[in-house]
Order: structure tokens, then sequence, then C-alpha cells
């Protein structure tokens, strides 16, 4: 059954870097203006892998790169450490085949997993298809940043969405189970 959800690798990086370069040029996925290069591509992606933070590729048929997403830290201040911050990018033929639920119910599940208790999207041009995707999974609108952004020749908004992981925050976190080790020295 395509496609396959597998721990993003190394040598996936030139197709990571050419779908986050294709949205950085053609959407408002990301506020980026000038896509980072691979090398750069690369260092994010290490910073993101040595923390232990889940990196999910989707790959169709033919084993092509068609999609990813990651979590990673919405802030770096400890009493954030449970709180993560998810990104999916879709290559443009991947799009509206609900490949993008995919890989964030899977990010939701590792992310649970691991021991997070809430996961944050902030949502570039507040897309209504990103929205929505989010929405069917279980996420609240939590608030709008009016104009945060300007790209493309316009004043963008910002959607924050929000969702619960496992208890949320019913009961206290484990401080030395991971993600509670994050800023232990």
């Amino acid at each position: 059954m395509f496609p396959i959800l597998r721990d993003a690798l190394a040598s996936d990086l030139p197709a990571i870097t050419e779908i986050y370069r294709e949205s950085v040029l053609n959407s408002t996925s990301s506020y980026e203006i000038t896509p980072p290069t691979e090398t750069e591509m690369a260092a994010r992606f290490s910073a993101i892998c040595e923390q232990g933070y889940p990196y999910i590729a989707a790959a169709g048929e033919d084993g092509t790169l068609i999609g990813y997403a990651y979590a990673s830290a919405f802030r770096t201040r400890p009493a954030y450490r449970w709180l993560v911050e998810d990104s999916i990018y879709l290559g443009t033929e991947a799009r509206g085949k609900g490949i993008g639920k995919l890989l964030l119910g899977e990010l939701i599940s590792r992310c649970t997993v691991s021991g997070f208790r809430q996961m944050t999207a902030v949502i570039g041009g507040a897309s209504p298809a990103s929205i929505a995707l989010h929405r069917s999974l279980g996420f609240e609108k939590i608030g709008i940043m009016k104009g945060a952004g300007y790209k493309h020749g316009r004043w963008l908004d910002t959607m924050l969405m929000q969702r619960e992981l496992g208890e949320g925050t019913e009961t206290h976190p484990d401080p030395d189970a991971y993600p509670g080790t994050l800023f232990k020295g």
C-alpha cells in the first residue's frame, strides 16, 4: 500500500530540499523567501534528528520521496519541552491525496509515544487545506496572527492550531522521561 511511511534518511535530503524549495517559491506554507541550500537543509535535519524528534518520509510506489513531516521544538525554553510544532511538506504530485493526513497522523502517534503532551500547528497564510487537515485530526484553532508575514506581494495571516497528546494536561509529566530530558545537562 502506498505511500510507505518511514523514518527520513540523510539520503532523502536532495528530495526534501526540492520539495521544500518548491513550497518556499510557490506557496505560503513557509515564510522563507529564498530556498535554503541542501547543506542548510542537512544542518536542520541533523539538529531535529539529534534531539530525537520524529522526522518521517512518505515514499511513492517507485520509492521516490513525495512528502515529509517532522516535529520540532516550538520554543527552546525548558517549560515548553512538552510542546512540539508540526511541519508537513508535500511534493506537488502528492497534494490532495490524503498523504498529508497519513504523515500528520503518524507524527501525532510518534510524538505521543515519546511523551509530548501538546502539538501546535503554525499555518502560514492561514491555508484552508492545512487548516482542514489539522482540524480532521483533532486540532482546534487557538488564534490568528493578522498580517504576520509578507510574501508574494501580500500580507499573510498565520493560523495557530493545537491539540493535546496522550494525557495532555490531566497529569504531571515525568521529568526523567524523554522529552523531559531534553533540557537536562
